[in-house]
């Protein structure tokens, strides 16, 4: 019988497939070929990202038994941040080096394998090969990222009607691997084990190379994307450098990013002291032109402060919310179990059904003269983010046992692509028009580092959702709750405090050393563990073999603390009854007061988020009018 998450992937396989099938069909006779080659290879390598971005939090946090790092969760956003910022600057390297030296198609297809090289190197599955992993793929991204876009505009001329819908169907391309990533990248993660889903996730960036150097050794590509040296003639995609700078430059970056990706505190410093050198550059520069163009330069800077701002709060789904939702979400929607890693689907899913009705609402709007100004857009996005955070904060109310009900967490990620769609398309159209023509390069330059600044800023807030077990244990919160005063006794010794360091409560409880100091506390009242095992878990093993089967089974063996004479031993019982026996346990009480804590922390966090995002949206909508005057006529 096929496990119910495979059944989900196949499924969104085939629909996207279908789906794909038809938008090359139906514009075959519009575009040019290379749109659609170039379209299948982002859609691979947007696979490859977000697969592996689903994942990442939740392999550094899962326990050394299940096959993470077991960093502490203030470690693993540190690592995530500066992985993230580093991600969004190797671009302005790659974008240059490909312009001056070895053209789109060597950029992208040396981005290709470095990025392929670093999945298959997480897939090694140790903390050495870890670091290197994220550094090449950093790299990768930086020499891929810029040039797949600009080789598309290469095929249309200034003017031609047909270059924003071929950037559409682009886009389209994106959001559909991004879609299937989690569903494929994260079910074979979460089932099969973590380092199978980076592998996946190594093979989809290997197919999109493949395609991509097939396609270059025909005459798809016409004369595009070659080396500024390099003759027509030769257009085949060769390794053979017309410069070796991009390569040597390239491995010092791999370099420079293993480091700062472990030393992720002086990414901090190095991105503040980038940050006021560019904005003090920008404004000593608008100081010296005339009105207008000084004024649009500052409308920039007001803009990119709070476009930083919303990505900042935006970025955390990979990261403090994707935790959240694994702690603190339960999982069942619509009678189906998600895993964690589903929940990234929503985003890109809620993109592709509602981009085209924003683009129709604006088309509209337009034609009415109605359509909002841009500082309204924005002012719309961040109210939209604002009010995602607090439908998370009302689901709170409705949490069982620290678990709220997965529909509001797909509400928050409805509402804040609803967010993204207002105000994520206009930034980039808006620096173009507002910039002096000589400035519009660098401009752009800026923009996209408020997305590195926004990475790297993000990680402090989702620092601020971290749980510590032992700060719970010691907390007034623990201290008087009904708990077990003999449990609170020895949980409250040094010895057991320092384990709370390295292991979870629940396995402190079952432990052989806490159950017999227990037992010595308090003769009179005795304690021992009981041992379920799930019938459930037990008949899905049936469908696989091997190591497999083995670690399924293992899964399906349940220990909790109980009083001795209600103790269970390798009884076989259902879930539902498994959940009984734990409910009426010593134990349950300190369970719940945990994740009561975990799930409180998270929401106040949260909550905080959405009245300061929306608090953004007022003074945007405040502001409106003075700087849509300051944009002296620019939409």
């Amino acid at each position: 019988m096929l496990n119910p998450d495979y059944k989900l992937m196949l499924i969104a396989w085939l629909g996207v497939a279908l789906w794909v099938g038809f938008v090359i069909f139906s514009n075959r006779k519009i575009h040019p070929k290379a749109l659609f080659t170039l379209f299948m290879v982002e859609l691979w390598e947007r696979f490859s990202y977000y697969g592996m971005r689903a994942l990442l939090i939740l392999y550094m946090t899962a326990n050394l038994v299940d096959g993470g790092f077991q960093f502490d969760d203030a470690k693993a956003f540190g690592i995530y941040g500066a992985y993230g910022a580093l991600v969004y600057l190797t671009p302005i390297l790659g974008g240059y080096f490909a312009d001056k030296l070895i053209g789109f198609r060597r950029a992208i297809a040396f981005g290709a394998i470095l990025m392929a090289a670093g999945q298959f190197t997480l897939f090694a599955n140790n903390q050495t090969t870890f670091f290197i992993g994220l550094a090449l793929l950093v790299v990768g991204n930086g020499f891929f990222k810029p040039n797949i876009s600009s080789m598309i505009g290469r095929f249309y001329a200034d003017g031609d009607k047909r270059r924003d819908g071929a950037f559409t169907l682009f886009y389209m391309g994106i959001n559909m691997g991004a879609f299937l990533a989690p569903l494929t990248c994260g079910a074979i993660g979460e089932n099969e084990g973590w380092q199978y889903g980076f592998l996946t996730a190594g093979i989809g960036m290997l197919l999109g190379f493949i395609i991509f150097f097939l396609a270059s050794r025909t005459s798809v590509f016409q004369n595009i994307g070659l080396a500024p040296d390099e003759k027509p003639a030769k257009n085949v995609v060769s390794f053979v450098p017309n410069s070796i700078l991009p390569y040597v430059a390239a491995a010092v970056m791999v370099g420079c990013s293993l480091l700062l990706i472990q030393h992720e505190t002086v990414v901090d410093y190095m991105l503040g002291a980038l940050a006021v050198i560019i904005i003090g550059y920008l404004l000593f520069q608008a100081s010296k032109m005339e009105l207008v163009a000084k004024q649009r330069i500052w409308v920039v800077v007001l803009l990119l402060l709070f476009t930083t701002i919303f990505w900042t709060f935006f970025e955390l789904a990979g990261s403090a919310l994707n935790l959240f939702t694994a702690r603190n979400v339960d999982k069942m929607l619509f009678g189906f179990e998600m895993k964690t890693t589903y929940f990234q689907s929503f985003n890109p899913l809620y993109i592709m059904l509602f981009a085209p009705v924003f683009s129709w609402i604006w088309i509209k709007l337009s034609n009415l003269n109605k359509e909002p100004a841009a500082p309204y857009k924005f002012g719309t996005g961040l109210l939209l983010l604002g009010l995602g955070f607090l439908v998370l904060k009302f689901g709170g109310s409705y949490a069982k046992l620290g678990m709220v009900p997965a529909i509001f967490m797909a509400l928050l990620y409805l509402l804040h692509t609803l967010g993204e769609l207002a105000l994520s398309p206009v930034g980039l159209s808006l620096v173009t028009k507002l910039s002096p023509k000589h400035m519009v390069a660098f401009m752009m330059g800026i923009w996209f580092l408020s997305s590195s600044i926004a990475h790297q800023g993000g990680k402090h807030i989702a620092k601020l959702t971290t749980v510590n077990e032992k700060s719970i244990v010691e907390g007034a919160s623990f201290q008087n709750a009904d708990i077990d005063k003999d449990i609170k006794a020895v949980l409250s010794e040094k010895t057991f405090k320092d384990k709370l360091e390295k292991s979870s409560v629940e396995s402190i409880l079952v432990s052989d050393a806490f159950i017999e100091r227990l037992n010595k506390l308090n003769p009179q009242r005795q304690y021992a563990k009981s041992v379920v095992t799930i019938k459930e878990t037990l008949e899905d093993a049936e469908n696989y073999s091997g190591t497999k089967k083995d670690n399924i089974v293992k899964s399906a063996i349940q220990e909790f603390l109980s009083f001795k004479g209600n103790e269970v031993n390798t009884q076989v019982a259902t879930f539902a009854d498994y959940e009984s026996l734990v409910e009426k346990s010593p134990e349950m009480a300190i369970v719940n007061v945990i994740k009561g804590e975990s799930l409180n922390k998270g929401l106040s966090v949260f909550t905080m988020l959405g009245f300061i995002a929306i608090g953004c949206g007022i003074v945007l909508f405040l502001m409106g009018p003075f700087i849509t005057r300051w944009m002296h006529g620019v939409k």
